[in-house]
């Protein structure tokens, strides 16, 4: 919103910052921050009493965690809040990509305050229909990928086509069909993400990770300088997602100061659903769907130990893991619940430097 203020960069050269998204990038983050900072103990304080009981805890997950009854969730309102508000105040509105960005990220916040709305009430840890829910977010995904696409295929950009790291020139069109995969890309990241979100600090922490990744991905991939340098795809107009995930990292900042053990309040489906849909919108839009398997590997090791715990249990009646997700794995194995957040960080951190590392390594 405030871009226009670069119209006056002729009578006033400061408005002149407002033109490079570096700067704006950083003011992002710092909104964003200030705002779960300053707002954030009167919405924790709003949602405890509103919520009562609090978000319901499993009653086969470590006994570790029934001490934390009672502790409100849906915190991912005070993250959308200071990212969609900060976003909104610093990037390009009229870019595509932006836009697209912000509708899966408010879609998917919408279906997971909705769960974590039925799971609050009926205190069960059953919530919205799951087959409900994925064909929702699915057609949110479809309808923004739909769009980047055509976007991006207007400006030359290879918007139907999945790039592959370590290959300079390897392309595979995928055409009409390039929606579905996209699709599945954005809804396989922001469940991923949710499956993670079960410890305190566990998720925010590696979701600022791939937020930082992407941001700088975003940010070379739109410049054509740096994205011929790097021998990747320029796609024009995707340097503006570096500020909306700016705003990502600020929020992210923010919450974690209520969200570090012991949590004060939980991030919920309303803000783990939606932050990993943005992760995986920001992936699709900058050609870079695979690296996000490689910098959000955390998040796919999450996914896979359930996968693999489900799938064997219906063949065999036995289990791989002593429960899934795997972060519940060590804990039952006798990890504290700090040392397994403090070293699933430790591994976001490697797997996100290895997939930056794919950016010259072609």
């Amino acid at each position: 919103m405030l871009i226009w203020l670069v119209e006056l960069s002729d009578q006033f050269q400061f408005f002149n910052l407002f033109r490079y998204i570096t700067f704006r990038t950083g003011a992002a983050l710092f909104t964003s921050a200030l705002f779960v900072f300053l707002f954030g103990p009167a919405i924790i304080s709003s949602l405890r009493v509103r919520q009562g009981k609090g978000q319901p805890i499993r009653a086969d997950g470590p006994q570790t965690h029934f001490k934390k009854a009672g502790t409100p969730t849906m915190g991912g309102l005070m993250i959308l809040a200071g990212m969609v508000g900060s976003a909104l105040l610093w990037a390009d509105l009229s870019n595509v990509y932006v836009v697209a960005t912000l509708l899966v990220t408010l879609g998917f916040g919408a279906i997971g305050f909705y769960d974590d709305y039925l799971k609050v009430t009926k205190q069960s840890d059953k919530g919205f229909s799951s087959k409900a829910r994925l064909g929702i977010e699915f057609l949110i995904a479809a309808i923004a990928v739909f769009f980047m696409m055509r976007h991006a295929v207007s400006t030359g950009a290879p918007g139907t086509s999945i790039a592959f790291p370590f290959f300079k020139d390897f392309l595979v069109d995928l055409g009409i069909f390039f929606a579905l995969f996209g699709a599945f890309v954005i809804v396989g990241a922001g469940n991923s993400v949710n499956l993670t979100d079960g410890l305190d600090g566990l998720a925010i922490v590696p979701v600022m990770i791939a937020a930082g990744s992407f941001g700088f991905i975003s940010y070379v991939v739109g410049n054509a300088v740096f994205a011929n340098y790097l021998q990747i795809n320029f796609v024009p107009g995707t340097g503006e997602l570096a500020v909306v995930l700016g705003a990502v990292i600020g929020a992210g900042l923010g919450f974690l100061w209520f969200n570090a053990p012991p949590a004060a309040i939980f991030m919920g489906d309303t803000g783990s659903l939606a932050l990993g849909g943005l992760i995986g919108t920001v992936a699709v839009a900058t050609k870079h769907e695979i690296v996000m398997a490689i910098i959000g590997g955390l998040f796919v090791m999450e996914t896979l130990s359930v996968i693999i715990q489900v799938g064997y249990f219906k063949l065999t009646g036995k289990r791989v893991f002593l429960m899934a997700p795997i972060h519940h794995h060590f804990e039952k194995l006798g990890w504290t619940e700090s040392q397994v957040v403090i070293r699933f960080w430790i591994i976001a951190v490697g797997l996100a430097l290895l997939g930056l590392s794919t950016l010259k390594l072609r």
